[in-house]
């Protein structure tokens, strides 16, 4: 069996290879819009599953294959933060977060290609950021890490030394909850030894 990672995401890719999970790269592309009253986990999850259709759709029924799609928001007071659009955007976004506790969510979705057998759900993981001088955040927006990244920082990065707790899984603040990856494939049939 085959697993497909619907994601240009290098550390969704680099999560899977460190977890010993092969897998083969194949973006999916698709208005990453929220509807009207969509919770934060409800947008992540199902932006994940369109992702994974999206691919699902491209391949053959009798390949042997898993499609596994992912999408990450981090949440602040009920309000998603973004990828920033700019360097001013993101001191914006990082001192809205220092000092405080905000969520990262992301929803995963997991399809069986030959007869679309699915497994789909969203994990949180609570995030505590550090009081942040702004000097702090001037230096750490000038590496240029933030930009591209929801909430503006990556935990696996720099921010890391900024982020003194997290209460959840790690790697979904990176953006794969690997463990509960694991269980979607391993129901779906993936061979767990």
């Amino acid at each position: 069996m085959n697993l497909i990672l619907a994601s240009a995401s290098p550390r969704r890719a680099e999560i899977l290879a460190a977890a010993g999970i092969p897998h083969e790269i194949r973006p999916a592309q698709i208005d990453e819009s929220a509807q009207p009253g969509e919770t934060p986990a409800q947008l992540a999850e199902r932006l994940a599953r369109a992702k994974a259709e999206a691919v699902a759709r491209e391949l053959s029924r009798d390949k042997d294959a898993v499609v596994l799609a992912a999408d990450t928001v981090v949440v602040l007071d009920g309000k998603i933060l973004g990828k920033p659009k700019d360097s001013a955007d993101a001191r914006a976004m990082l001192r809205k977060l220092r000092n405080r506790e905000h969520q990262v969510i992301t929803g995963i979705a997991a399809i069986r290609v030959a007869d679309g057998a699915r497994k789909s759900g969203a994990e949180t993981t609570r995030v505590w950021f550090s009081d942040m001088t702004d000097r702090e955040v001037d230096a750490y927006v000038s590496t240029g890490e933030p930009l591209g990244k929801a909430g503006a920082y990556a935990i696996q990065g720099l921010a890391g030394r900024y982020i003194p707790r997290i209460e959840g899984c790690y790697f979904n603040v990176v953006g794969l909850p690997v463990s509960r990856v694991w269980q979607a494939l391993a129901d779906l049939g993936w061979p767990r030894d």
